[in-house]
């Protein structure tokens, strides 16, 4: 069997590197999914706008042909204990296929690309295929005894503290979804050095950072494009 992606998400992060592990975790974070034009049809999303929530299938692009193994070592468990490739999320999978549920909050209108979707709360990078969509029922989907393994919370969130006057280069509908993602700790699990600093591109903004402890501080805050 073939198939093919019937849209691609654009999203703040043009890199790996703070991507929210899970989606949902910054639920601020706002993403439009448009349509490749086999798909534009209007009539595909009628009746869409009747649900909350959507589940995503998307593609792990970037590491497709990467190869896969029947372990893996998860981050949550430090990067030293292995289990079984399909008992996590990790994207170096026999097909390299990602699932998200995202909240969906509205249709657009595009001159050029039709009818799209504005969601929150996706994890995948900027430019991501997608290969279906799919509506979230409460009562099918939802399962609150469910047990969640050796991943059984996302972890404490860190406090961010931010100077003003870096937080002010940060355009105002992207402080509060940067916020939250720099609580989330974009940091692999394996690292805990609070001498490092790390560096993340965010919304055309290069966020510089430390953590030490629960407290995340960021040392300045660029915009990429005045670089160039």
């Amino acid at each position: 069997m073939q198939i093919e992606p019937i849209a691609h998400i654009h999203t703040d992060f043009p890199t790996k590197f703070g991507v929210p592990r899970q989606s949902g975790l910054a639920s601020e974070l706002t993403s439009t999914i448009v349509f490749a034009p086999a798909y534009r049809n209007p009539d595909c999303l009628r009746g869409i706008a009747d649900f909350s929530h959507l589940w995503l299938i998307w593609e792990f692009d970037k590491v497709a042909g990467a190869g896969w193994s029947p372990t893996v070592l998860p981050p949550k468990l430090g990067g030293k204990t292995r289990v079984g490739v399909f008992a996590t999320r990790s994207p170096f999978r026999p097909n390299p296929l990602g699932l998200s549920c995202v909240r969906l909050l509205g249709i657009g209108h595009g001159a050029n690309c039709g009818a799209y979707l504005r969601i929150a709360g996706a994890d995948m990078m900027d430019g991501t295929p997608v290969y279906d969509v799919k509506p979230y029922i409460p009562y099918a989907d939802c399962h609150p005894d469910a047990l969640s393994g050796f991943a059984p919370d996302s972890g404490a969130q860190l406090r961010v503290e931010c100077p003003d006057e870096l937080m002010r280069v940060v355009p105002a509908d992207k402080r509060a979804a940067l916020t939250g993602v720099l609580a989330n700790d974009p940091r692999p699990r394996y690292q805990n050095d609070p001498d490092r600093a790390y560096a993340m591109d965010f919304a055309g903004l290069n966020v510089e950072f430390t953590v030490s402890g629960e407290v995340l501080t960021v040392k300045n805050i660029s915009d990429r494009r005045e670089d160039k």
